[in-house]
């Protein structure tokens, strides 16, 4: 800077710049040694100056053992309601997309051409029981006069045959006529189940036929709904060395859907591609605030354990496994644990850590082991106790 200033003082004595520019210059020129000195004044700050963190003090508590997943939901029954005979839609019974009870009238086909068939199978009924009474009354007649050796053996055997003839053929009448009260039955398409119903396939006014073509619409009973998901195997043995488990589930928000849910299947083999088992869950759904179909959040309590609530942000990954930062005698200290799963947005520490600890929770890319830090406060989570007590009330 003071060469700067014996630069500008030689210019302006051999006339090269301008009186106003020679003061702005000037003027600028001290400012600027100015600030120079002041900066070689200042007081630098200590090497050794402590790192302001936040920690949170860690207590033990008695804490469930909880495993997230992510399901998928499914009707306990899903049903496909299909024509069983050929005729026209007269009317649809039913609004599509609303809760239907077993046995209630989805469509209405047209019932006339079965109604003149059953007419035809009784009266062709009655024409062979008529024929049956003439028959038997022919072999009573000539029984006697068989027996009396008055006639010959062929002619009884035909009046005996006879007879059988008509017994078969009155049977198969009969059956006939059942055939056509059945075919009558099946213009009256019902709910087989109690459920939601589904989106209709067919319009009124539409022919229908028994084929493949055949399909009306699905009836899905959604109380109690099943919810499938997969856990790893180290996952699926806690869940069963804890014997009596309940599930729950969660929206995205972490807010409870649905509680009180039982594990109703579990899977025998494992998947090779991705190392899981298969499960499925079954809950009770009379609000329906689970749809089949929607993607949700299985919290699985497999027991309780003692241990320690550590925020996520505070958890941190290794070769050697997961860590957290710890304040010990003024300085941050790295400290191995085990989890056992999660509960809300905090891990459960089962080892590592015993009661009063300071855990880090902010600026861990800046620690390093033995770095002095000054620990302050971390906010209140009051989110924390509430989770662990919701969860603990399932046990």
């Amino acid at each position: 800077m003071r060469t700067i200033v014996d630069d500008f003082t030689r210019r302006f004595a051999a006339g090269s710049v301008s009186r106003w520019s020679a003061v702005l210059l000037a003027a600028a020129a001290l400012a600027g040694l100015a600030a120079c000195d002041a900066a070689k004044t200042a007081p630098s700050p200590a090497a050794g100056a402590a790192l302001p963190v936040q920690v949170r003090v860690v207590q033990e508590q008695q804490l469930p053992i909880t495993l997230e997943a992510v399901g998928q939901a499914e009707g306990s029954k899903q049903v496909e309601v299909r024509a069983r005979v050929t005729g026209l839609i007269e009317r649809q019974r039913y609004q599509e997309g609303e809760p239907v009870r077993a046995g209630a009238v989805l469509y209405q086909i047209e019932r006339a051409p079965f109604e003149i068939a059953l007419q035809q199978a009784r009266a062709q009924l009655a024409q062979q029981q008529a024929q049956l009474e003439q028959a038997r009354r022919e072999y009573d007649r000539l029984r006697p006069l068989a027996e009396a050796q008055a006639i010959s053996r062929r002619e009884a055997d035909n009046a005996q045959s006879s007879l059988q003839l008509a017994q078969a053929a009155v049977a198969l009448a009969q059956a006939q006529v059942r055939q056509a009260e059945l075919d009558l039955s099946y213009t009256t398409v019902t709910a087989p189940i109690s459920g939601i119903s589904g989106r209709s396939l067919k319009s009124e006014g539409a022919l229908v036929n028994p084929g493949t073509d055949s399909l009306l619409t699905t009836v899905t009973q959604t109380d109690p709904i099943w919810v499938r998901f997969a856990l790893s195997e180290a996952e699926l043995a806690r869940v069963r060395a804890a014997g009596g488990t309940q599930v729950r589930l969660l929206s995205d928000q972490g807010e409870s859907l649905l509680e009180q849910g039982r594990l109703n299947f579990a899977g025998s083999t494992v998947d090779p591609s991705l190392g899981t088992v298969p499960l499925r869950a079954e809950f009770a759904n009379p609000r329906l605030r689970v749809l089949p179909g929607q993607f949700v959040k299985v919290q699985v309590v497999a027991g309780q354990a003692r241990g320690f609530l550590v925020p996520q942000s505070a958890v941190m990954q290794n070769e050697q496994g997961r860590m957290v930062w710890v304040v010990r005698d003024g300085q941050a200290q790295p400290a191995p644990i085990q989890t056992a799963g999660w509960l809300g947005s905090d891990w459960v520490v089962t080892s590592g850590l015993k009661a009063g600890d300071q855990v880090i929770v902010e600026h861990l890319m800046k620690l390093r082991p033995g770095a002095p830090v000054a620990p302050q406060p971390a906010e209140p989570q009051p989110a924390a106790a509430p989770a662990a007590a919701a969860a603990a009330s399932t046990q």
